[in-house]
């Protein structure tokens, strides 16, 4: 991981978010989660981890059914491994000072350069028929969650590194226009940061249907996911560079370990792989690595007042961070 630890008496702040947009999956796990962990158990970080429900908005979703959504990621988060004792755990909506500082930093960020962001021109031919101002807002908003904390680090994958630049873009802005007040947050990458799709085809995505693994699937559901990841005759001259056979590889080496892997590699390029043997021995691996996950969700949702209670510890922490950055902005800008 890439490390550039300031030394501070202070702690070194970590922030990083989650949209409410389904279960989370494999690549959400190995990606982020597991990342997540390894910072809150470094002394000299201080992690705020939230579920980013004003974010979730910007695409369809069912207004019914979103506070259940939001309230998966928080169970997630903690069947994981999240610890309340070592990070704190934030609902995004719950704190009014992301929306009123992702305004006043919207007044000094131009136009032209959010339209000129891929992430946007992206969503645009993702969802044609709901493009909102929220959509095209996402980067400020996103800006201020960081901002709101003065976040040092935000775990993300090499391929998120680039939406970080505009974070970085406005901290220097506003420092620019009032003064020294934010600090320019760096990437925190994660050594997993990209799980292929099981589709053999681009990233593992809640947003591609057969993509991916959740952390809730039952083994015979493992199974069946993994049995339909593409393969080839099993035999070549030289490994595979890309589709499913990588994939099926990758995750061996993350489940079942670098020698399994390189096992097969040797049997790929010598008397074949039986992939049914491979992909039955690789599910049980993964189903073994989510069953305590499933075990430890199960307990949270069955005591629903401890989740609230660490969900208000968090905000409680948070509040007062982000009402603190307000005032500072606020007096900076000459609104009070």
């Amino acid at each position: 991981m890439e490390k550039k630890e300031k030394k501070s008496n202070l702690k070194t702040r970590i922030f990083s978010g989650t949209r409410p947009t389904g279960f989370l999956h494999l690549g959400n796990y190995l990606g982020g989660l597991k990342g997540y962990i390894e910072l809150q158990n470094k002394k000299n970080y201080d992690c705020i981890y939230a579920v980013v429900d004003l974010h979730g908005i910007t695409s369809p979703y069912n207004p019914k059914t979103y506070q259940d959504n939001v309230r998966e990621i928080v169970l997630e988060y903690l069947a994981c491994g999240l610890d309340p004792k070592k990070c704190h755990l934030i609902i995004q909506s719950q704190i009014p000072e992301h929306v009123e500082l992702a305004y006043l930093l919207g007044t000094i960020y131009p136009v032209s350069r959010l339209e000129q962001l891929p992430t946007y021109k992206d969503k645009k031919k993702e969802q044609p028929k709901y493009i909102n101002i929220g959509l095209f807002y996402y980067p400020i908003l996103m800006a201020a969650d960081i901002l709101l904390y003065k976040a040092q680090f935000v775990p993300v994958g090499k391929d998120q590194s680039p939406h970080l630049e505009v974070t970085r873009e406005i901290a220097r802005a506003f420092n620019r226009h009032f003064g020294q007040t934010f600090p320019e947050p760096e990437t925190y990458l994660m050594q997993y940061s990209y799980i292929p799709s099981l589709t053999g085809e681009g990233k593992m995505s809640k947003s591609k249907l057969g993509s991916y693994i959740n952390l809730i699937d039952s083994l015979p559901t493992i199974r069946k996911k993994l049995a339909k990841v593409p393969t080839d005759s099993g035999k070549g001259k030289k490994l595979p560079e890309k589709g499913g056979v990588v994939v099926l590889l990758m995750l061996v080496e993350l489940f079942e370990g670098k020698k399994k892997k390189e096992a097969y590699e040797k049997l790929y390029l010598s008397s074949g792989i039986k992939y049914k043997g491979l992909k039955d021995e690789l599910a049980e691996a993964i189903y073994k690595e989510l069953k305590p996950i499933q075990k430890k969700r199960k307990y949270y949702e069955e005591h629903p007042k401890l989740v609230d209670e660490i969900l208000e510890q968090g905000r409680k922490y948070a509040s007062e961070i982000a009402k603190q950055t307000i005032k500072e902005v606020k007096q900076k800008m000459g609104l009070i």
